[in-house]
């Protein structure tokens, strides 16, 4: 039996890290940063105005107050967009907007609230530290600097620094290509009649939602009945176009194992059984040279493994820098119970430091996994757990609402 820690081994060796492509900007939404990026062009790319108001030389206005203002004539308006900026000459001041280049010669930014809003003669009437309201060239980023760390993942504030600092295309990594394979004879389509012993298809959908949360391009194929010579003739067809497949039952000990029966007839796929609760049976391997992970059949089982072993292998792939879900310390709100020997994974709900389990450790409760938003980890030499004992919890989707 192996630990989850080799099966994790296993799975990551089978995808190496993907290729470089560059993308407009406009597409570069959740992708990996390939490699570092760096500022085109300072930030600010010039002295500019913090406020709406007027630039001036301090040492000019720095005596102001209400009881005794100081008037200065206004020689220029700069708004923001003018490029033909004049200098400050001694004496007088700039009426100026907020974001607009700051004229040679001020050094400081009067807000019009502190003034009487003249436009040929301003009335100040209050002083200001040297240096306020100015924002400075460079202050947020140097030309040159790295601005975006590969490995990094690109969101709206990245994208946002990127179109700042004049960057339209950005090195990314490929998403990987994954097909996604269902089996089993009682599997029918949603919105099919359900005959006696038969059951709705759900893993495709779980799996290839989960491999596009990962970065992935998922890609679905028709579940095939427990029909050795069907799924390898669909698996065949289709594998060659991917980076990935991954199935979903098959995998178990019973007589009708369709997965494991005609992968072993390859030679080319090994399976074991993982020391974890749900998703003990796993497989790992190639297929005419594809990487490809079965996964257990019961939903609650298939979402497991896929976030333990395929999502980091994924997210690694990538490059991401942080492969992981985010982990962290809460604690129980009751008693739980775990076999000895595997790590058990249930499903939790966290919130505030403290997290509750949701409903029991069978793996076909996937009405129970909709509910969570956490993986409870119980460690194998742990048998039984007080409530207000401390755990490890695993944030997934919706951790936070």
């Amino acid at each position: 039996m192996r630990t989850v820690e080799e099966h994790q081994a296993v799975v990551a060796a089978l995808l190496p890290l993907l290729p470089e492509e560059s993308v407009p900007l406009a597409a570069a939404h959740g992708r990996v940063l390939a490699r570092d990026v760096r500022a085109a062009v300072a930030l600010p790319s010039f002295d500019n105005s913090a406020m709406d108001g007027y630039a001036a030389r301090w040492s000019e206005v720095a005596g102001a107050t209400g009881a005794s203002p100081v008037a200065m004539p206004v020689a220029e308006d700069i708004p923001a967009g003018r490029t033909d900026v004049v200098p400050l000459a001694p004496g007088t001041v700039h009426r100026i907007m907020t974001g607009a280049p700051l004229p040679p010669g001020a050094d400081v930014v009067i807000p019009v609230e502190l003034t009487d809003a003249g436009t040929e003669t301003v009335e100040i009437r209050d002083a200001l530290p040297r240096g306020r309201h100015v924002r400075s060239a460079g202050e947020d980023i140097a030309q040159g600097a790295v601005a975006l760390v590969a490995g990094g993942p690109l969101g709206a504030a990245q994208l946002g620094l990127a179109a700042a600092v004049g960057i339209e295309e950005l090195p990314v990594r490929r998403r990987p290509r994954v097909l996604v394979l269902s089996t089993g004879s009682e599997l029918v389509a949603p919105g099919t009649p359900l005959l006696p012993g038969q059951i709705y298809e759900s893993n495709s959908a779980l799996l290839v939602a989960a491999v596009e949360e990962a970065g992935g391009e998922a890609r679905r194929l028709h579940f095939v009945p427990d029909d050795v010579d069907q799924f390898l003739a669909t698996v065949r067809a289709e594998v060659s176009s991917a980076d990935l497949l991954i199935t979903s039952g098959g995998v178990s000990a019973g007589a009708y194992e369709v997965v494991k029966d005609a992968f072993r007839t390859l030679g080319t796929v090994e399976f074991a059984k993982v020391a974890m609760q749900p998703g003990g049976p796993q497989g790992a391997g190639t297929v005419d040279g594809v990487p490809v992970v079965t996964l257990p059949g019961n939903p609650v089982s298939a979402f497991v493994s896929f976030e333990v072993f395929v999502r980091p292998a994924l997210r690694r792939a990538l490059g991401h820098g942080a492969p992981e879900r985010l982990h962290v310390p809460a604690r129980l709100t009751g008693p739980l119970t775990s076999p000895p020997e595997k790590r058990q994974f249930l499903r939790g709900r966290y919130g505030g430091g403290e997290v509750s389990q949701v409903g029991g450790p069978g793996s076909h409760l996937v009405a129970h996994l909709a509910r969570a938003n956490c993986l409870v980890v119980v460690p194998e030499d742990v048998t039984e757990l007080p409530a207000g004992a401390e755990v490890d919890v695993v944030l997934i989707e919706g951790a936070l609402q």
